[in-house]
C-alpha cells in the first residue's frame, strides 16, 4: 500500500502544490521538531477529530474550510459537539476519515490522494507514530507532521500550540486574541491562589470518565486534570500514587485517603458505553438526569462513607476540557468548588460564555457540569 502511495500519488501532491502560492515557514513544534511548511495552508488533516475545539477558534467563520481529513473520533467522543457543529456546517458529514495512529488502522494512501499540506497531531500519539514508520513514510511524500498539545501539559503547551496553529493557519492575530484571553481567565484563578499564603488546599479526587467501566478509579498524576486541581488551589490526591499522566487509584486507596472534594469527568458515551454510569454533561445536557448519575456513582463502595460524599461536596465536569484550548474554563469552576467563600465573585459559566461569543461559531448551551449536595449547575 505505502508503496503504491509513493509511486502513485506523490507526483500529485508536487503538481497540486505547484499551483498554491504560499511561502516556506519553518518553526519549532511541540515535540521540539523543526519543521519546513508552506503557509498558509489551506489543506489539513486533522490527527484527531476533536482538534476542531482549536480550528473553530481560528477558522470561526468556516471552521471546517481547510480540513480535507480527519479521524473518526468526534462523533463519537463528543456528539453533542458534533451535533451542534453540524447543524451549522452539514458539510463535515463529507469529511473522509481516519482510524487512528495508535491502533495502526490510519490509512497511508488515502491520506496522501487527499494532498494535505500538514498532518496535525496530538504529542501523546508521537510514539505510535514513529513506531508504525508514519512519519518516514509521510516525509518521504512531502506531508510534514506538526504536533501539538492540548492533553498532555495543558498549561505549558496550549498557548503555543495556538500560535503554532496560527502561523500555519495564517491566523496569528486572531491565535493571539485567544491567548490574552485564555491568560486573562487563567489569572483570575492563579493571582487569588498566589495572595494566599496560608490557603488549606482541599484533598480532591478527580475520578476519569466515572461511570465508564466498571473498573474503579482511573485517575490523573500531575498532568491534566490533575494539574487543573492543583492550579485551582486544591491537593489532588491520587498524585502520590500515578506517576505519570494517567493511571488508577483503588477503593480501598480513597476509603483511605477520604478526599474532601470529588471531581467526575463526564461526557455523552453513548456511542461507547451504551446505557453506560457515565455522568453525561457537556453542552444541551439534561442536568437532572447528570445529578441522578453522579449520585448513583458515589453509591460504589469505594465512596461509601467518604468525607465528599457525606457532605455532599461531589461535583461532574465534561471530559472534554482536559484536552482542548478551553481548559481554562475548567480551572475556573474547580476553584470555584474548591473556594466557594475566595471565588465568590468568579463566574465560570459567564467565560464559558463569553468564549462562545467572541471566538466560537456556535451558540453557548449550558451543561457542561452539575453538582450534589445543593451546589450549582450549568
Amino acid at each position: 500500500m505505502i508503496l503504491r502511495a509513493l509511486s502513485g500519488t506523490a507526483a500529485l501532491i508536487l503538481s497540486a502544490a505547484s499551483l498554491v502560492q504560499a511561502d516556506p515557514l519553518t518553526l519549532t513544534d511541540i515535540a521540539g521538531r523543526e519543521v519546513t511548511v508552506d503557509a498558509p495552508v489551506e489543506r489539513v488533516i486533522l490527527g484527531e477529530g476533536r482538534q476542531i475545539f482549536f480550528a473553530a477558534v481560528l477558522d470561526r467563520e468556516d471552521p471546517f474550510r481547510r480540513v480535507v481529513g480527519w479521524r473518526d473520533d468526534f462523533r463519537q467522543a463528543s456528539p453533542d459537539s458534533y451535533a451542534a457543529y453540524a447543524a451549522k456546517f452539514p458539510e463535515l458529514a463529507g469529511i473522509p476519515t481516519f482510524g487512528g495512529f495508535k491502533d495502526g488502522t490510519f490509512d497511508v494512501e488515502q491520506a496522501v490522494s487527499l494532498e494535505p499540506g500538514v498532518l496535525l497531531m496530538n504529542l501523546e500519539a508521537k510514539a505510535a507514530t514513529e513506531e508504525a514508520g508514519y512519519d518516514e513514510t509521510l516525509a518521504k511524500l512531502g506531508i510534514p507532521i506538526v504536533y501539538v498539545d492540548f492533553r498532555e501539559k495543558p498549561f505549558e503547551h496550549t498557548p503555543r500550540s495556538m500560535e503554532i496553529i496560527g502561523k500555519l493557519f495564517g491566523k496569528e492575530d486572531r491565535a493571539a486574541e485567544f491567548n490574552a484571553f485564555y491568560a486573562e481567565q487563567m489569572a483570575r484563578v492563579t493571582g487569588a491562589i498566589e495572595a494566599q499564603p496560608d490557603l488549606h488546599r482541599p484533598l480532591t479526587f478527580v475520578e476519569r470518565a466515572a461511570g465508564y467501566s466498571e473498573e474503579c478509579c482511573m485517575s490523573f498524576g500531575h498532568g491534566n486534570f490533575g494539574r487543573f486541581v492543583e492550579l485551582a488551589g486544591g491537593e489532588n490526591m491520587a498524585a502520590p500514587f500515578i506517576p505519570g499522566t494517567f493511571g488508577t487509584v483503588s477503593a480501598e486507596q480513597i476509603i483511605a485517603s477520604d478526599p474532601e472534594q470529588i471531581i467526575a469527568t463526564g461526557g455523552n458515551w453513548e456511542a461507547y458505553v451504551p446505557g453506560g454510569a457515565w455522568v453525561g454533561v457537556g453542552p444541551g445536557a439534561d442536568a437532572e438526569e447528570a445529578r441522578r448519575k453522579l449520585s448513583a456513582l458515589m453509591q460504589r463502595p469505594g465512596f461509601t462513607g467518604v468525607r465528599a460524599a457525606e457532605t455532599g461536596q461531589v461535583h461532574a465536569i465534561w471530559h472534554q476540557f482536559y484536552n482542548s484550548p478551553y481548559s481554562f474554563v475548567a480551572v475556573q469552576q474547580l476553584a470555584a468548588w474548591l473556594h466557594p467563600d475566595l471565588f465568590a465573585d468568579l463566574d465560570p459559566e459567564a467565560t464559558l460564555r463569553e468564549l462562545h461569543e467572541r471566538f466560537l461559531p456556535v451558540a453557548y448551551r449550558p451543561g457542561y457540569w452539575v453538582s450534589l449536595g445543593g451546589a450549582a449547575s450549568n
